[in-house]
């Protein structure tokens, strides 16, 4: 099917002001973002629920809102949501069939936010189960492609966001990050996806795969829109005891703050032989554009980041064994006919979870079992919070940190598949990040050779998203990156 011939859909604030200021109805908007959705997600599978009749319900809504005069900082924005988050009335199902059919009672903490902002939900997008990956080729349901090219993958776990956002069905999703899962697969897919602080976007709602990593964020076409979407969803929330009560300030206005007399610090781990040479000539356009920018550039070493993977693989697996023991085939979900209780546990759990949740599961279990938990998961830990402090003497030298998002473009689906250490390295770079706790911003930094998108990642210290949307709303005016539909879906 041939795209609808209307204009090219514009981004959260444009459509935002658009439908608040009456030049366009919330209706109008979704109709064509399902029209686009109807034309190309036959080719992309970002999507694995369009929940049309319920958008049209909540676009309504919307008009109405804005025609009664309610100031609505998403009004009429369609955005997708991945399948870990709470939607009421609609299915959450983190693409495993060990949830199928399961429907949440209420909205995610930020999905609440999102809708009371005057957002309209199109449908969830794919993921890895239980957000455990780097491709979107763990989907129990379906392979989700790249659309800069639909041989490869999208990124992972929130590969459908990406890649919903990235062929311009919608001008925003939602993803959560734990080790990299929103800035990954931003980079592969050539789109902005912000990581907050942990604790800056409360968990409530949020299916947990790692509770002391997991974080909810923002998927869009610009640094802009980005802070927006954040904006809205972050605050401190009573339902989430780990959320943060500090003011959220104003990220917006800083994005187009500019980053002139700051230093920036590029991490000298990243700049090592074997790093893809499409990636190292792009972190040396970093530099010059930075400086363009008004920043000064150094390199500041970051030492136990070289850790991060190992650290991450136990700390993330030990949680992820505990979190998904309540999946048993009794409260909700599926359930094996079996004869006793235990054959119940084992053989819903043996049909419920796919390979790579298994593999976590096992190691996590393991990594926490009597005689290992000293040697493996509290080793972990002390390593981590060495990292934290890694990352503390860093940020008294410089105001970001700068580093590749991915260490080479997005690969070709299935070239990963049988071997699971090149999967879990692709996350080298963002993992560090997530066990720090910082924000991180990924958006898109140039071309390879083959066309595909590149992504830098920019870091800042705890608490400093304000800071670090200047930095990277000032990289990407330098940068120019071209707006154009991607190639897959010309």
């Amino acid at each position: 099917m041939d795209r609808p011939a209307e204009a090219e859909p514009t981004g959260v604030l444009e459509t935002a002001a658009a439908v608040a200021g009456g030049a366009r109805s919330a209706v109008q908007v979704l109709t064509e973002a399902l029209e686009r959705v109807e034309a190309g997600d036959g080719r992309v599978r970002a999507f694995l629920e369009v929940t049309s009749a319920l958008a049209f319900e909540e676009a309504k809504s919307v008009d109405a809102r804005v025609a009664a005069g309610e100031r609505l900082p998403l009004a009429g924005v369609p955005i997708a949501v991945k399948d870990n988050l709470w939607i009421e009335g609609r299915r959450a199902t983190c693409a495993s069939r060990i949830l199928q059919g399961f429907r949440p009672s209420e909205d995610a903490t930020a999905v609440a936010r999102l809708r009371r902002a005057g957002a309209v939900f199109v449908g969830r997008t794919n993921m890895d189960e239980f957000a455990m990956g780097s491709s979107t080729e763990n989907s129990s349901v379906q392979t989700t492609s790249n659309p800069w090219d639909l041989t490869r993958i999208p990124g992972g776990s929130s590969g459908g966001s990406a890649a919903a956002v990235s062929a311009r069905f919608v001008p925003a999703a939602i993803g959560s990050d734990t080790g990299g899962s929103i800035r990954q697969p931003a980079a592969c897919c050539g789109v902005v996806g912000f990581k907050p602080t942990y604790g800056r976007v409360s968990r409530f709602g949020l299916v947990a795969f790692a509770s002391s990593l997991d974080q909810v964020g923002p998927l869009t076409r610009n640094v802009r829109d980005a802070a927006r979407v954040y904006s809205v969803i972050a605050g401190e929330d009573p339902r989430d005891s780990t959320s943060s009560p500090e003011p959220v300030g104003d990220p917006e206005g800083a994005s187009g703050r500019g980053f002139a007399g700051k230093t920036v610090g590029f991490l000298a781990e990243a700049e090592v032989e074997g790093l893809d040479p499409d990636v190292a000539r792009n972190l040396g356009d970093l530099k010059k554009a930075f400086r363009a920018a008004g920043a000064t550039v150094t390199t500041v070493s970051v030492p136990r980041a070289t850790a991060a993977i190992a650290i991450y693989y136990v700390v993330a697996s030990a949680e992820a064994s505990s979190n998904l023991a309540r999946f048993d085939g009794v409260r909700y979900g599926p359930r094996a006919e079996a004869s006793d209780l235990l054959s119940l546990y084992v053989e819903t759990r043996t049909s419920g979870f796919g390979a790579e949740v298994k593999r976590r599961i096992l190691l996590g279990t393991f990594a926490l079992s009597a005689g290992y938990h000293e040697a493996y998961y509290e080793r972990a830990m002390s390593a981590r919070q060495l990292l934290s402090e890694d990352f503390d003497r860093a940020f008294s030298r410089v105001d970001a940190l700068v580093c590749p998002s991915i260490p080479t473009p997005a690969f070709r689906l299935g070239e990963k598949t049988e071997d699971p250490l090149s999967m879990y390295l692709s996350d080298v770079f963002t993992v560090p990040a997530s066990l720090a706790g910082l924000p991180a911003i990924t958006l898109p930094s140039g071309l390879s050779r083959e066309g595909l998108p590149l992504g830098v990642q920019i870091l800042a210290p705890r608490l400093a998203e304000e800071a670090l949307f200047a930095a990277a709303g000032a990289l990407e005016r330098e940068i120019a990156f071209p707006q154009e539909l991607p190639p897959g879906m010309a």
